[in-house]
């Protein structure tokens, strides 16, 4: 089957406010506040715990990666407990699924998010019925830019790697298409904005109202 694989942070949701909320509650816990901004760090926080943890410490001028390794597990504890505060899909999100679905397409999910959060969030928001497969971060011992996961996430979808494609929304994402050898869509409505076009993807997502058409552009 032809089929479309996502990532989930800044692609599919909006989930930058609860991931900083959760990096900021390990800083209040250092007796330091909150040292991430959820708006200006956003991008930020849709790379990951690790990086929002280095960004924090980098502003108290202090923090080896033996500290961003203790709080790592704090921080995905107090993000487990607040996942779906603020975090919403974005407008469209799920009826382009739906439709991609029922146009005959394949759908899935490759994300570096942990895999069990990833399904508690996809479950909370009620989505995780649209997606025949998710691949996280710990599912295989390596992550995106690596392709192995979306490899993976193609196969348990039911589809095959040359009929496929990637929509993401940053660097990462740009670098695990072209390390699998398939087309990558990025979407505009991130942090990083238009500023994804300089990574030269194969095409850009403006809304989501407009994915099915540039699916069938690129795989058919």
């Amino acid at each position: 089957m032809r089929t479309v694989i996502f990532d989930l942070d800044g692609t599919l949701a909006d989930t930058s406010a609860d991931l900083i909320a959760a990096a900021n509650a390990c800083f209040r816990g250092l007796g330091a506040g909150d040292l991430l901004d959820p708006a200006a760090d956003a991008l930020t926080a849709f790379h990951g715990g690790r990086a929002m943890l280095r960004l924090g410490f980098s502003r108290l001028g202090t923090g080896s990666e033996a500290e961003v390794d203790t709080q790592y597990p704090k921080l995905l504890a107090a993000y487990e407990e607040g996942i779906d505060r603020a975090t919403r899909l974005y407008p469209g999100a799920a009826e382009a699924v739906e439709a991609l679905r029922s146009a005959g397409y394949a759908t899935g999910i490759c994300t570096n998010k942990p895999e069990r959060l990833a399904e508690l969030l996809m479950t909370r928001l009620g989505v995780r019925g649209l997606f025949g497969s998710l691949v996280g971060a710990d599912t295989l011992p390596v992550r995106k830019p690596d392709p192995a996961p979306y490899f993976l996430s193609v196969d348990r979808a039911g589809g095959e790697v040359g009929r496929s494609l990637l929509i993401g929304d940053t660097e990462t994402d740009r670098r695990t298409g072209t390390a699998a050898g398939v087309p990558v869509a990025l979407v505009t409505f991130g942090p990083a904005g238009r500023g994804v076009e300089a990574l030269a993807p194969e095409a850009l997502v403006d809304d989501f109202s407009a994915l099915p058409g540039i699916v069938h552009a690129l795989i058919g």
